[in-house]
């Protein structure tokens, strides 16, 4: 029993080593190995609140994690994880290739390739979950939310294909508020051709995405219930025919920044803003906020850059990288193809240039820790075996307008490998993925056009 004090006392010593000497260097910080692997059996739900003043907010889970309403909580291996990502950042970027590529990139704001609204991402990569309420009365609800994706939709009764889910699916005879929306009405028309066809006068939608699933059903509207708050009138899909799926989610919520959108519809009662904040691990819970108005204390602002061909995406414009508290040398125009936040990209991509030199950066940094063989898309990888605690060096993204993200640790190692990747050239769009975003409560000022970051949030 007598080794048990000394071990502790080592632990501490080990801590208050590395303590010190990143307090005498704020350019490093202490990264607990414990966290790179969360107990995923014990629901911790800390206090997570919008700094914002908001006008609902809802809880947001892992879906893996023990929080999330869904039975499944076997995590998928980082490797498949990372396959799945990659899918889906190179299902993104295609959207966003029109034009010479090789004549400065793709602006946001100057796109001028037209993609059908119709097109979702990959459902695979998505990993937080809402639990809402639809109809008169309610039926609970677990979905998906993506900032990828505009028109929502749930399974519904009579479903001829469906997928495994674990609340009861949704039947629209039985709510006295449900009200399928007619094939005359700029409603449907708003789908577009692609994404919209007619059946017995009534609206139906198709929803295809990058991984070959698709949701097909009759677009309708009823009553929302979020949290304490009930939206009427909501529009979503309601699905008959779904191909692909294999999770237990009941559909999905889009909160992208089309006119089908969560967020689009309920601009006008709520606000056109929105936050969300992710959880560090899936123990852990998050929140998702809609009616959010800016000026929060403790937020740091940036432009938000939008396209009316692909306005689903919120661009923003990185500038500059910043490793141990010196700025990287990377020319201004490495990110001129400019960059989207994502909630379902798990991983950032960054041009090549800028991920280079991030790359060899924050190697020089980690000398102290021997070099790991790379894990499918990260390359910039280290063997932590025996470590307890590493020290890291800081990690923080300048975005345009002197907003200065400095990112949570972990923000920047994923497993024991840099969370970053890079694309394969200096001209694909950047994206912002969410495991830099964790932690963060991230406000979308769609009115007002600027995206904002509060540290330490959840």
């Amino acid at each position: 029993m007598a080794s048990v004090p000394k071990l502790l006392l080592l632990v501490l010593c080990s801590y208050h080593t590395l303590a010190a000497h990143v307090r005498g260097d704020g350019n490093y910080t202490v990264l607990s190995i414990g966290s790179l692997k969360s107990d995923n059996h014990v629901c911790s739900e800390p206090e997570a609140t919008s700094q914002s003043t908001g006008v609902t907010t809802v809880p947001l889970h892992h879906r893996h994690g023990p929080c999330s309403p869904l039975p499944s909580k076997k995590m998928p291996t980082l490797e498949e994880i990372l396959g799945r990502d990659q899918l889906r950042a190179a299902y993104i970027q295609r959207k966003f290739s029109g034009g010479d590529a090789k004549q400065g990139g793709v602006q946001l704001l100057d796109l001028d390739v037209t993609v059908p609204t119709t097109l979702g991402m990959s459902l695979d990569t998505l990993e937080y979950v809402i639990t809402v309420g639809i109809g008169s009365p309610d039926m609970i609800q677990t979905m998906f939310i993506d900032t990828g994706s505009d028109v929502s939709w749930v399974q519904c009764e009579p479903c001829s294909q469906c997928h495994s889910q674990a609340d009861p699916l949704f039947d629209p005879s039985l709510s006295s508020t449900y009200s399928p929306i007619p094939c005359i009405s700029d409603t449907c028309a708003e789908l577009g051709q692609e994404g919209s066809g007619c059946w017995r006068s009534q609206c139906q939608y198709i929803v295809r995405y990058g991984d070959g699933s698709s949701t097909t059903g009759t677009y309708g509207s009823d009553t929302l219930v979020l949290g304490p708050n009930i939206v009427t009138n909501f529009q979503f899909g309601c699905n008959y025919v779904d191909s692909g799926f294999s999770d237990q989610t009941a559909g999905l919520m889009g909160i992208g920044g089309g006119p089908q959108s969560l967020v689009s519809q309920t601009a006008g009662t709520l606000g056109a803003a929105f936050s969300y904040c992710l959880p560090p691990t899936p123990s852990s819970s998050g929140f998702l906020t809609l009616g959010a108005v800016p000026g929060g204390q403790g937020f740091v602002m940036t432009p938000m850059l939008r396209s009316s061909p692909v306005p689903t995406f919120y661009g923003v414009t990185l500038e500059a990288i910043v490793v141990g508290g010196r700025q990287l040398f990377i020319p201004p125009w490495v990110f001129s193809a400019g960059a989207i936040m994502d909630s379902g990209t798990v991983i950032t991509r960054l041009p090549w240039t800028a991920y280079s030199a991030l790359s060899t950066a924050f190697r020089a940094a980690m000398r102290r820790y021997p070099p790991a063989p790379p894990s499918s898309i990260l390359d910039t990888c280290f063997d932590f075996s025996g470590q307890r605690m590493v020290v890291i060096p800081t990690v923080a993204l300048v975005f345009s307008g002197g907003a200065v993200v400095n990112l949570d640790a972990n923000g920047i190692i994923l497993d024991n490998c840099l969370a970053f990747a890079g694309n394969s050239d200096d001209w694909s769009l950047g994206i912002i993925g969410n495991v830099q975003q964790r932690t963060f409560e991230v406000l979308y000022d769609v009115g007002g056009g600027a995206v904002g970051f509060r540290a330490g949030a959840c």
